[in-house]
């Protein structure tokens, strides 16, 4: 495995790694699991349409991959506007913030395993 990374791995101008693009990804798993390159991709957007399912509107809220991370979905209430506050980087200026309708963050949070790999 670790010489199918080191073929994939790019370098840029200034030497630093470059991250891998979604060819070399599907590649590197193909090699390693003996899978064929369409199949490994056919798991990808299998893998892709679970989180859509979990995130969307019916779906639970949330995803976990095990051990790696945790894909959230936040809701987060409407803001009033707010009229002549005084601008903290500037004193004796003032200035109007917007409203701002509800909608929905997404929080992706690393786990312990991912954070031990760091």
């Amino acid at each position: 495995m670790a010489t199918a990374a080191k073929k994939t791995e790019k370098k840029s101008s200034n030497g630093e790694v470059k991250p891998l693009t979604k060819t070399q990804i599907i590649t590197n798993v193909a090699e390693t699991t003996s899978l064929s390159k369409k199949e490994v991709g056919d798991v990808i957007e299998a893998f892709t349409e679970e989180i859509k399912k979990s995130i969307g509107k019916k779906g639970a809220g949330s995803f976990t991959l095990p051990g790696v991370l945790k894909i959230e979905k936040k809701y987060v209430a409407a803001t009033k506007e707010k009229k002549h506050i005084e601008n903290r980087l500037k004193p004796g200026t003032f200035f109007d913030r917007p409203a701002k309708p509800a909608h929905y963050k997404v929080k992706i949070r690393a786990l312990k395993t991912l954070k031990e790999w760091v």
